[in-house]
């Protein structure tokens, strides 16, 4: 099991704004991205899940923008789950910049697992099993944490 997984995603020009940097909006379907992935690369598929009558609804979500991103880059997202008790679910993220690694963004969503009529579920054990098999990962330094005051 994986406690951290990388995602690429390359900046589509649909991703950007006026001003030629990409749309804040986009950094939270970039981690739902790199959410989707961490969970298949440790063998839980969400169609799965949901045939399991769980169902994981984003009840929270933070992000902190620390560099823009542009038209053609390519951006790593950085997951891991932060913590897992009960029916919820902490992931956390981080963009970088591929080419230069510099932090972009960092964020974190929370869910909760519920079922078809809503109601908040415990996860199933064969979901949070390998969950807690990744070790709930220690937080991977982006190496732009060291340059992020130039």
């Amino acid at each position: 099991m994986k406690a951290v997984t990388e995602t690429q995603v390359r900046v589509r020009y649909a991703e950007t704004d006026q001003m030629g940097v990409v749309y804040h909006a986009n950094y939270l379907v970039w981690f739902e991205v790199g959410r989707v992935e961490h969970l298949r690369q440790n063998g839980i598929n969400y169609a799965d899940m949901e045939a399991d009558n769980c169902i994981v609804a984003v009840v929270e979500a933070r992000c902190r923008y620390k560099s823009p991103a542009r038209y053609d880059d390519i951006i790593t997202i950085r997951t891991r789950v932060t913590s897992q008790r009960g029916p919820i679910i902490r992931f956390e993220y981080e963009a970088l910049r591929a080419d230069d690694g510099v932090l972009l963004a960092e964020g974190e969503t929370v869910h909760v697992c519920i079922d078809r009529e809503f109601q908040a579920c415990p996860l199933p054990d064969k979901y949070r099993l390998p969950l807690a098999e990744t070790g709930l990962g220690p937080r991977v330094p982006a190496r732009a944490r060291q340059v992020e005051g130039e």
